[in-house]
């Protein structure tokens, strides 16, 4: 059974910081496509970045320069870390993990950043 789980998200002011983790079993993230989305609330889910199985990363404009994403093969472990957080930036972020045909999703965690 492939399970997701997001923690790390809580409230944080504007310009501030957070780590957000997505601990994974069931599958192997250095062998699958991991994501990290965020959806506000009325708003579509968005894409915020990958991590390809090779190790490569991209980034929506929305957040190049901002968000790294990053993993720990040992821990099988996926991370977003979160730098000059803006108010816009508040949802319910997710981790997403693409492999072969399937996808899985985690139950989200909540950001909130404060003006």
């Amino acid at each position: 059974q492939v399970q997701l789980v997001e923690s790390g998200g809580g409230l944080v002011q504007a310009g501030g910081s957070l780590r957000l983790s997505c601990a994974v079993s069931g599958i192997t993230v250095r062998f699958s496509a991991m994501s990290w989305y965020h959806q506000a609330p009325g708003a579509q889910r968005e894409l915020l970045g990958t991590i390809s199985s090779a190790g490569t990363t991209m980034y929506a404009d929305s957040v190049k320069g901002r968000f790294t994403i990053s993993r720990d093969n040992a821990k099988n472990t996926v991370y977003l870390q979160m730098y000059s957080l803006k108010p816009e930036d508040t949802a319910v972020y997710y981790c997403n993990a693409r492999v072969q045909l399937a996808s899985y999703w985690g139950q989200g965690t909540q950001v909130t950043v404060s003006p």
